[in-house]
């Protein structure tokens, strides 16, 4: 008598918790992202070490890394979701195709793009999508000169009100044990003169008298980000940006009050296409709750 074995089976839907969760490396921003809570995260990724029989995930104290195995898993992973989420779309007639030049600032990047593009990936798989990351002058430069079509950007909060997607505050930003918000003069590390994280600090700070120096200057999160971490500066980044190792800085370090800012979507053409119509309404649907 020939016993029979059963196959492994792999869950679309625990590989697209895995999926997710290598890509953030912590289960509870995964959470969020997939709509579960971190209890039902956990239970998914062991339900799948279980099928596979293999270790996939190593927990820490800063969140989780992939086993050799998990890396193994993870590549097949993402061509089974892309080959699912093709077919679903096909079949269901719903799929768009085409290219879409897409730009947004560096700190809403890091924060929303993941889980915008994975969401939109999975309806229109056929869709491409090169992404440029600048602060929001540079976009809008882009977008005037038709080399963007669509671009994630600040506004100031009260003028444009019907215009916003979202809000973030911004918060000043420094590094964990340092004094650099008590220095005299303050050091300041800034993005370009004619951001809005850029003039709020100036304005908040000449409004209260804090006598002040522009130390250090740079276009990307990352530059600025580096800086701090040096103690040498503060920075102003919007309050989602601010990476898990820097601190905000509370009101009782002195630093005066800085305002929100306000998200929304910019399009480069007068006459959208359906492709750019249906990615505008799917940004304007998700940003919101992310």
């Amino acid at each position: 008598m020939v016993s029979y074995i059963m196959p492994i089976q792999l869950d679309i839907d625990l590989l697209r918790s895995f999926a997710v969760v290598a890509e953030t490396g912590v289960l509870s921003r995964a959470a969020e992202q997939v709509g579960r809570t971190q209890a039902a995260i956990s239970m998914q990724m062991k339900r799948l070490e279980e099928a596979v029989n293999q270790p996939l995930l190593t927990r820490n104290g800063r969140g989780v890394t992939l086993t050799m195995h998990g890396e193994r898993l993870l590549a097949h992973a993402q061509k089974i979701l892309r080959t699912h989420d093709e077919a679903v779309a096909e079949l269901s007639g719903v799929s768009l195709s085409g290219n879409l030049r897409l730009g947004c600032p560096d700190d809403y990047a890091m924060v929303f793009l993941p889980p915008l593009l994975r969401g939109f990936s999975r309806q229109h798989p056929q869709v491409s999508i090169d992404v440029v990351c600048a602060p929001t002058p540079r976009l809008l430069e882009r977008l005037e000169n038709h080399v963007l079509d669509v671009a994630i950007v600040s506004l100031p909060d009260d003028p444009y009100q019907d215009q916003i997607i979202r809000r973030e505050p911004l918060v000043w930003v420094g590094c964990k044990g340092s004094d650099a918000s008590r220095l005299d003069p303050l050091q300041l590390a800034l993005s370009d003169p004619d951001t809005l994280d850029h003039q709020a600090a100036k304005a908040s700070l000449d409004r209260v008298g804090r006598p002040y120096r522009v130390a250090y200057a740079s276009g990307s999160i990352a530059g600025l980000t580096a800086v701090v971490r040096s103690g040498q500066a503060i920075a102003v980044l919007t309050e989602t940006a601010v990476p898990a190792d820097l601190q905000i800085l509370p009101v009782t370090s002195g630093l005066p009050m800085l305002p929100a800012v306000g998200i929304t979507l910019k399009l480069g053409r007068r006459h959208p296409s359906p492709l750019l119509n249906t990615f505008e309404a799917h940004v304007r649907s998700v940003l919101p709750s992310l």
